[in-house]
């Protein structure tokens, strides 16, 4: 007697895509595994707002182009090369350079000593790191008129009346001198600015192993060899970074002039930017304020990368 049984169903193949042509589960996991469905929306932000004005500016400083909508002819690198001999840019990158140099030692010492300072008063500790670091949340016009307001003639202004009180000769022409205008930008801007350059001390400080002062102490170092021995070498990759922020944010210096003397007296507190700006809103002429900023940023980029070689140098260096 012999049974015979059914042939099974031969299985149905799936299609690898839906008819409404969306793509296979595969691509769309692939996509995800790699984050660009999360980083796309910031890469589009990003790419609207920065790469195509960056790439608009430098064709537009290949052109004639003018802010009243007359030229726009293709002139290659006249616009450059006029840069080069114009007296003004040089003249206006030089204040910027001044101001740099001026403005980034005190900011480095100064936000260090605040940093020491906080990190050994045990009283109301919390008072000090607010009051030092309250003015960098103050907008820079608030501060340059603050300082406007201390720095005016003897009838009104504080500086001048303290000057009076212990017998100096008031009246000090703060912002019309030329001997004391830059001077008085780069004080507003070491008071208003050191409280960011105090946070990232501070911060690093407090990453310094306790165990190595308490080392040190045990061999009879004083206070002065642990802070030269133990403390600064501990803090020179901070230093770093804080020197190379620094002198970029003292270069793209822009609103304390414009605020507190409009680049006076003389041009003599003139950055590179204001003139940008004067020849770009106020010279009509776009294309050449896109080539003078374009010259700029060349400056900008080879002082962000000098320090990075130089790091990297100094660990290789310290590992041979």
């Amino acid at each position: 007697m012999t049974s015979t049984t059914a042939a099974a169903p031969a299985p149905v193949a799936k299609p690898a895509g839906r008819a409404t042509g969306r793509p296979a589960r595969g691509v769309r996991r692939k996509w995800t595994e790699h984050g660009l469905v999360f980083i796309a929306p910031f890469f589009l932000v990003y790419a609207m707002f920065l790469i195509w004005p960056l790439i608009s500016g430098l064709g537009m400083s290949l052109t004639s182009e003018n802010i009243t909508g007359t030229g726009g002819e293709f002139v290659g690198l006249d616009n450059y090369a006029e840069a080069v001999r114009d007296p003004d840019v040089w003249s206006s990158l030089w204040n910027t350079v001044w101001f740099t140099v001026l403005s980034t030692v005190p900011l480095v010492v100064v936000g260090l000593v605040l940093a020491l300072l906080a990190h050994q008063l045990q009283v109301v500790q919390w008072l000090w790191r607010l009051s030092w670091f309250a003015p960098f949340l103050l907008p820079s016009g608030v501060v340059c008129l603050l300082f406007l307001n201390m720095i005016l003639p003897s009838d009104f202004g504080l500086a001048d009346q303290m000057l009076a009180a212990v017998g100096l000769t008031p009246e000090i022409g703060w912002l019309t001198d030329e001997r004391y205008a830059m001077l008085s930008i780069v004080a507003t801007t070491v008071w208003w600015t050191v409280g960011f350059n105090f946070l990232l001390y501070l911060a690093a400080l407090q990453a310094i192993p306790a165990h190595l002062y308490e080392a040190a102490e045990l061999d009879g170092a004083g206070a002065w060899n642990r802070l030269l021995h133990i403390t600064l070498p501990m803090l020179r990759r901070t230093t770093g970074l804080v020197v190379v922020l620094q002198i970029l944010a003292s270069l793209k210096i822009f609103d304390q002039v414009y605020i507190m003397t409009g680049g006076g007296p003389d041009e003599s507190t003139r950055p590179i930017l204001q003139y940008v700006y004067q020849q770009g809103f106020t010279g009509y002429r776009i294309g050449y304020a896109s080539a003078v900023s374009y010259i700029f940023f060349a400056l900008i980029l080879t002082v962000s990368l000098v320090q990075p070689l130089l790091s990297r140098r100094r660990a290789e260096e310290a590992a041979k």
